[in-house]
């Protein structure tokens, strides 16, 4: 079944009288519970693409479907609680909130739609390794704990697509093989779509698919 589907998706940016295609014509359909894989140089689309995808920005002519429903039509709150309950953003950045402990930064989208706490927190501390960490502050853990806060944020409504804009960016070999098992063992876990930007081409070559940006023009790589 097609979770994700883009019809001749463009993105187009004017600085003055410079005008930069970021994505051209961009026809994808991404299925049910696959892993992609998103490549491509600096530059060429691939984080414009992931929030075209994850409605943090709006397309300058075609269309974005997740299952029946076109995303680009929805209005500024709907597409916001929209996105929030369907769709986990992970950063390479982190985005966490510094005077926000542990469970506090993870509870933030349910808060957001004033509920009480998010389902099964124990579990989801216990599953990604914070639950000795679940009072501490962003700044009192390391880089690949920050990572996996942030990760449980994206989990906090078990949503069915996570989009992963480089999140391993920021860490050391072994952290960032850590966050790719965990997003992989999440997916499998609660039956995700799991798309990642990656400059890494072994994080790459562990996915499903693969999709090449260059110059705004997605192709699909051969396995």
């Amino acid at each position: 079944m097609t979770i994700l589907k883009t019809i001749n998706l463009n993105k187009v940016y004017n600085s003055g009288n410079i005008e930069t295609r970021a994505l051209n014509n961009v026809n994808v359909k991404i299925e049910e519970k696959e892993f992609v894989a998103v490549i491509g140089p600096s530059g060429s689309g691939k984080s414009t693409f992931l929030h075209m995808l994850g409605g943090v920005d709006k397309p300058t002519s075609g269309e974005i479907y997740i299952g029946e429903r076109k995303i680009n039509d929805l209005n500024e709150k709907e597409l916001a609680v929209y996105r929030r309950r369907n769709i986990g953003f992970i950063f390479q950045s982190y985005n966490l909130i510094s005077v926000l402990n542990v469970e506090e930064n993870i509870s933030m989208p349910v808060l957001l739609d004033n509920k009480d706490k998010v389902e099964d927190l124990d579990e989801l501390l216990d599953f990604l390794g914070l639950k000795d960490k679940r009072y501490n502050l962003p700044s009192e853990l390391s880089g690949g704990q920050q990572q996996r806060v942030a990760i449980g944020r994206a989990l906090a409504y078990k949503p069915g697509i996570i989009l992963a804009d480089e999140p391993t960016g920021n860490l050391d070999r072994k952290s960032g093989k850590d966050i790719i098992d965990l997003l992989k063992f999440s997916a499998k876990k609660y039956h995700q779509t799991l798309i990642i930007i990656s400059h890494d081409l072994e994080i790459a070559s562990q996915a499903n698919r693969i999709l090449n940006i260059e110059d705004g023009i997605m192709n699909e790589v051969d396995k």
